[in-house]
């Protein structure tokens, strides 16, 4: 069985190459970071030479691909035109900026529907999808499942799929599962991953599976409460985590841990997945 791809989220604070230098210390192989302030709308100016020194790191060590995360701020299908225009705008400016880190992943929020009604929640966000995503571009952008909270779209595999058939340019999206986001959306990850999966595959395909966030959950089956927990410390256990590091389906998918930890939490998490997988630390 392949080595594990998997890592957490980082800072972009002392830049790119230190992020790289960063996932070998945690021995990790992979990583996320926020393409611009998760909270707000500001994007620091791309330092090219910093990139180009990690896509060569990434290359030397053996990386998986990465997992970019938009902003949280970012809704597609908002009732406010203003904030869907800033929305459509950041994910453009997010995409030419990822084409730096070509080949990459760049995930995000599909958004909420403010009371519109997931119907035309799932048309804004078609809509600009197709305005900002270019054909053919390098980057891969990836709708996350949802835990179902407010008026979350993507609550469902149903939701996600129509997404990515209602998109003309579907060909450059995918998914990214979060364990605790569809356990509490009310998926028995625990107890029937393979169960999950086939249902994964039945609606969308698990050709459209690109991704996993790692996260237990503080939270019951089917709460809608989105609340992360650290590995094995919540509802899910490490049962759970061990079954998906171990399956053939999804065993070889990057995978990011998105845990209430500092640094060194996440590297003892990833040495513990590891051995779950059977793999040296």
């Amino acid at each position: 069985m392949p080595r594990l791809t998997i890592g957490c989220h980082l800072s972009t604070t002392g830049g790119y190459a230190k992020m790289g230098e960063t996932v070998t210390s945690i021995g990790a192989t992979t990583f996320a970071f926020f393409t611009r302030n998760p909270r707000g709308g500001n994007a620091k100016a791309l330092d090219l030479d910093d990139m180009a020194v990690l896509r060569t790191y990434m290359a030397e060590q053996g990386f998986g691909k990465l997992v970019a995360h938009a902003p949280y701020t970012m809704n597609l299908c908002s009732a406010k035109p203003d904030v869907v225009d800033f929305a459509r705008r950041a994910m453009a400016g997010d995409l030419e900026r990822m084409e730096s880190l070509p080949g990459n992943y760049y995930n995000f929020h599909p958004g909420n529907h403010v009371k519109q009604g997931a119907d035309k929640g799932i048309e804004l966000i078609c809509e600009a999808l197709d305005e900002v995503i270019e054909s053919g571009q390098a980057t891969t952008v990836l709708l996350e499942t949802m835990a179902g909270k407010g008026t979350e779209v993507g609550r469902s595999f149903e939701e996600l799929e129509r997404i990515l058939e209602g998109c003309k340019k579907g060909d450059e999206l995918g998914v990214c599962l979060d364990t605790c986001h569809v356990w509490d959306a009310g998926y028995d990850v625990r107890e029937d991953l393979d169960g999950v999966l086939d249902e994964f595959d039945r609606v969308i395909g698990l050709g459209r599976l690109k991704a996993l966030h790692l996260n237990d959950s503080k939270n019951p089956r089917g709460s809608h409460k989105d609340r992360h927990e650290k590995i094995g410390k919540g509802h899910l256990g490490m049962d759970a985590f061990a079954a998906v590091v171990t399956n053939p389906r999804i065993c070889e998918l990057p995978m990011i841990l998105e845990t209430p930890n500092e640094l060194e939490g996440y590297a003892a998490e990833i040495a513990q997945l590891r051995a779950l997988a059977g793999e040296e630390a």
